[in-house]
């Protein structure tokens, strides 16, 4: 048996909703994960439930036992104890509840090396003098640790309504214009995002604050009235959730991203583990999920709120039109409109149209995320109307949306800058970028991706990245992501984006590769000609943005560049919308 981990756990997590301690250990030969990302049902594993006591291997059946007398010994009491199954080969997982901190890592510790050692955990065995010796000082180890409380803020402890966002794309975009909602409407809000933590929409804190210690930065603040909280795949393994409860709860999607980390190998499980925020939503709450995604949408059935799905099908997908049915809520897209509908009654929220960040209805990731939004926004008190003008309000701009979906004119080119850091992000900036390069009569002009993304991606979403971006494309830039390498050479990641990109029957022989972001956007604007105004577009060149996004705003502010986050101008951008009718 081998230790994996020993994990304290502060808040609601996968396995259960409230601090736990994870031990995670290995039995039989080291082997790695293979298998599909949507596997098929018979081999599909649910990270949180408890296995019966009948399938634990001897070893795991030793370290529960020694939990359960060791929790008993020092007051902890035997119940709580669960072992789960993880998708990596021979792995077991056993969680319990913890108060404090180093007295439960010692019990961890304990019941470990008791096990391992073969000591019997029966008060009536007969054990060795050594065996004594050892469980005595175990004890006396236990009874001295430390009880420090888990760092979690309890439900009754919180003074303000907090709704949380998670998903695989969109979730940033979401919580923005949540907030943006929120503070339009007069409220004072708190938001934690990947970019930092910011007090109405004013940043007071730069950097990732997606995990509990943002949550926590928040929650304790006494100048705001609704905390708005982006909440991450990896907060949610490592550390748990920062809370308790939530009062609404949103789940954008999920999509092949920060997979084979933490043990987290497929869609099913990444959707598992994004569902921590609503299977903590209060019962009198609102979980938002999305009604196209069957993995998210699945998670209706684990929560103790009510549910709205948001879906961009015609008339809601089949799962959304029995929920409405049964008088359930959902967020639709109507002939050019976003509409709140419950069971046959529906409201007008806003015309796509007069959406900024929708485009026109080009950008339909971002038609979705008005939706997610608009739910969000409801569940904590947000009227229709000042969710109407949130949406009309927000606009993709580098200041209130940077590195997503932000479009600058350069002279005859466009410039899209977004983070587009998957296969799914890729799609979807592309849709937009072929959107904008459809010239009248059948003229299109050239599209330009420049891509690099973070190191922590398998091999199989690096290839997936360049091999979307080279089918679609007309050229491909390559930039290095020195700074997110994350464990891989800089050489191992050209080579997996390259093997993208002849997966697609492109040519990998005139690709260049650049050092930086800006490197490479200057190169590929000055490329081939000027960047001198004329009257149709040139060409659009599409950057994945991770590592400079300041200074390549900056490059296109010094090389004339102007934003396009108008409604009415970024519908101009795109040819077929530009004779659509206004009504």
């Amino acid at each position: 048996m081998r230790l994996i981990e020993i994990r304290l756990l502060d808040g609601p997590n996968v396995y259960r909703l409230e601090p736990a301690v994870k031990i995670e250990v290995a039995l039989g030969r080291r082997r790695s994960w293979y298998g599909q990302r949507i596997p098929p049902r018979h081999a599909l594993v649910r990270l949180g439930a408890a296995v019966p006591a009948r399938t634990w291997p001897d070893q795991v059946a030793g370290v529960v036992a020694w939990l359960r007398r060791l929790r008993a010994d020092h007051g902890e009491g035997t119940s709580g104890v669960a072992v789960h199954r993880s998708s990596d080969p021979g792995h077991w997982i056993v969680s319990y509840p913890w108060r404090g901190g180093e007295r439960a890592q010692a019990i961890a510790q304990a019941a470990l090396t008791l096990a391992e050692r073969n000591v019997s955990p029966t008060r009536r065995a007969r054990l060795t003098g050594a065996q004594q010796r050892l469980v005595s000082r175990w004890s006396e180890r236990i009874s001295a640790a430390k009880a420090t409380p888990p760092a979690w803020i309890r439900t009754v402890d919180r003074r303000m309504p907090i709704v949380s966002i998670s998903g695989t794309n969109g979730k940033s975009t979401v919580t923005r214009l949540i907030t943006h909602i929120l503070v339009n409407a007069g409220r004072h809000v708190g938001t934690t995002t990947s970019d930092g933590v910011l007090v109405d929409e004013r940043m007071v804190e730069p950097g990732d604050w997606t995990g509990p210690g943002g949550a926590a930065q928040i929650l304790q603040r006494d100048d705001i009235d609704v905390a708005v909280l982006e909440t991450a795949r990896g907060g949610i393994v490592l550390r748990g959730a920062g809370y308790e409860s939530n009062d609404a709860s949103v789940i954008t999607n999920v999509s092949s991203d920060h997979l084979d980390l933490q043990g987290i190998h497929t869609l099913p499980e990444l959707a598992e583990v994004k569902a921590t925020i609503c299977r903590i939503t209060k019962p009198d709450g609102w979980v938002v999920l999305n009604g196209d995604d069957p993995f998210v949408a699945q998670t209706a059935r684990r929560v103790r709120a009510r549910v709205a799905f948001f879906s961009l099908a015609d008339g809601g997908s089949p799962l959304v039109r029995r929920h409405l049915s049964r008088g359930g809520r959902a967020y639709l897209l109507r002939d050019g409109e976003l509409v709140e509908a419950d069971g046959d009654r529906a409201r007008s929220i806003v015309r796509v149209a007069d959406v900024p960040i929708a485009i026109g209805g080009l950008a339909r990731h971002n038609v979705a995320n008005a939706l997610a939004a608009a739910g969000g926004a409801r569940g904590v008190g947000a009227s229709i109307a000042e969710v109407r003008a949130g949406l009309t309000d927000f606009r993709p701009s580098s200041e209130r949306s940077p590195g997503r979906l932000n479009i600058f004119r350069v002279g005859s080119n466009v410039v899209i800058v977004d983070f587009a850091h998957n296969e799914a992000g890729v799609t979807a900036v592309l849709d937009v970028a072929e959107g904008i390069a459809a010239g009248a009569a059948g003229r299109t002009a050239p599209i330009t991706m420049i891509i690099g993304t973070a190191g922590d991606r398998p091999d199989d979403t690096l290839r997936g990245v360049a091999r979307i971006a080279a089918e679609r494309a007309q050229r491909i830039a390559i930039k290095e992501t020195l700074r997110y390498l994350r464990g891989r050479s800089r050489e191992s990641m050209i080579g997996e984006l390259l093997a993208g990109v002849r997966a697609a029957r492109f040519p990998t022989s005139e690709i260049p590769v650049y050092e930086t972001e800006t490197e490479a956007l200057e190169a590929e604007l000055k490329r081939n000609g000027e960047t001198t105004a004329r009257a149709a577009t040139s060409r659009v060149v599409v950057l994945m943005c991770h590592e400079e996004r300041e200074e390549v705003f900056r490059l296109l502010d010094r090389l004339g560049g102007r934003a396009v986050d108008v409604a009415s101008e970024l519908t101009q951008l795109v040819p077929r919308l530009q004779d659509r009718p206004r009504s």
